[in-house]
């Protein structure tokens, strides 16, 4: 009876070493700490990745403590660990080569491939998929909560949460649920603040500026706005109807419709064209129009930031990047292809794509949380007059003194040249960056650099 019990005694150990295993499995380090990744099982058969760097810019000061940004990425279905990493802010660029601008010189970066079945993140189970931008940050919540409640030092670390494009609206709806999980005790985090960088928060302001913003830049004549605004006046009635898959479908007529008046504008700097993709224009002809619209972003995106900086060796392909070496390095499971789901993270979230999340901003102000609004001069999807118009019609008390201050002009370094203007009243910042497009830090580097060093007043600055 007694070697039974030491018997059964030695499985539960079993047990117990296994079940560990799996956890340390899951949460990978390399040599020197100074990364660490892994997956969350945030939902049964639902496994979200993420990718934490630890600044080796890192400044001990008592009174600023060292800030951490998590970084979302838009689409919905955009990889944050390969486009905002290796193509935007992360330590090295598409060609494995030292970013001069990382962000790293400001604060921590953890990347995080969301919602499940973006990038590296996947669901055994295609029904795991996310319909709604709240169930996106309830697993981004559960992620929050399995990174730094098991890390006193994460802990001492405010985290800022940047969005870029549609991840402002996970950011808002993020920032909403991690409150409320620091408040019921079940999320161990010094929540920072938000920052919305060319953000698609209000879809209907920014259907409504394309038309107009492209007249005024001789890239539409009378017969495009007419056209461009009609299909912006039947997304406005498909909405207050709650018709909001047929507004996604809509929006895709619309890009179509301004792509054609214009020989192909391009929606993420308006003062250049289109890349011709094949793939995408043969799409176009099919009549696929919220398919194509997010291919623009995933695929199209990575070209056009391509172009700027072409990666040396030959390695110009961020997808063979993410699925060669990188996925070595990380130890990615066989199985799994980055971006392979991707395509389903959008369509799955079509009846969420139009709906606004203004009401979330207002709540996070009314809170006390620092809201940052950044915008790119020459974006076109998220542009600038779009992004004026949806905060103008906040409720936020304090929204009518943030509009009669005075903006201050931007520099970087020794150089006197304006590079954008910035306002702030109490919790609420507006930066205007001249010279970009959508991809702020891209276009922009030092200033965007100088900017998120305000937003987490990181000892660094």
């Amino acid at each position: 009876m007694e070697n039974l019990r030491h018997f059964l005694s030695f499985l539960l150990f079993l047990g117990f070493l296994f079940h560990e295993g799996k956890v340390a499995a899951a949460f990978k380090k390399n040599q020197d700490g100074s990364e660490e990744w892994g997956y969350v099982e945030v939902r049964p058969k639902a496994h979200m990745f993420w990718w934490l760097y630890k600044s080796p810019y890192r400044v001990e000061d008592p009174n600023k403590p060292w800030p951490i940004v998590l970084w979302l990425q838009g689409g919905p279905g955009a990889s944050g660990v390969g486009i905002g990493n290796f193509e935007e802010v992360g330590p090295l660029d598409t060609g494995l080569k030292p970013r001069n601008s990382t962000w790293l010189k400001k604060a921590d970066l953890l990347f995080v491939d969301n919602p499940v079945g973006t990038g590296y993140s996947f669901v055994e189970d295609k029904k795991l998929f996310v319909k709604t931008d709240v169930e996106a940050a309830t697993d981004l919540t559960t992620l929050l909560i399995k990174i730094f409640n098991r890390d006193e030092n994460l802990q001492k670390s405010p985290l800022f949460v940047v969005a870029e494009s549609y991840g402002g609206k996970f950011a808002v709806t993020l920032g909403l649920s991690a409150l409320k999980a620091i408040e019921d005790g079940r999320l161990k985090l010094k929540f920072g603040g938000v920052a919305l960088g060319d953000s698609w928060i209000s879809p209907e302001d920014f259907v409504f500026s394309w038309g107009p913003l492209l007249k005024d830049v001789s890239r539409l004549d009378d017969n495009g706005l007419e056209k461009s605004n009609s299909l912006a006046q039947k997304i406005k009635q498909q909405l207050e109807n709650g018709k909001f898959v047929d507004a996604t479908n809509s929006w895709g007529e619309l890009e179509s419709v301004i792509s054609a008046s214009s020989n192909d504008v391009d929606f993420y700097n308006f003062l250049l064209d289109a890349g011709s993709d094949s793939v995408t224009l043969s799409v176009m002809e099919l009549g696929l129009f919220k398919e194509v619209a997010m291919k623009r972003y995933s695929k199209y995106l990575t070209s056009s930031l391509r172009s700027k900086s072409p990666s040396p060796g030959g390695d110009e392909d961020l997808d063979q990047l993410l699925n060669g070496v990188i996925k070595k390095k990380l130890k990615i499971p066989e199985n799994v292809t980055w971006g392979g789901q991707s395509d389903d993270v959008f369509i799955n979230l079509e009846g969420d794509f139009m709906k606004p999340r203004i009401e979330e901003v207002d709540e996070l102000l009314a809170k006390g949380v620092s809201v940052t609004v950044y915008n790119g001069q020459v974006d076109l999807i998220c542009a600038t007059k779009g992004t004026e118009a949806w905060l103008k019609k906040l409720k936020w008390e304090g929204l009518k003194s943030f509009l009669g201050k005075d903006r201050t002009p931007l520099h970087c370094g020794s150089n006197k040249t304006t590079k954008g203007f910035v306002r702030s009243y109490k919790n609420l910042h507006f930066y205007w960056i001249l010279g970009a497009g959508h991809f702020v830090p891209t276009d922009q580097p030092c200033v965007a650099l100088d900017m998120v060093g305000a937003i987490t007043q990181s000892p660094a600055t």
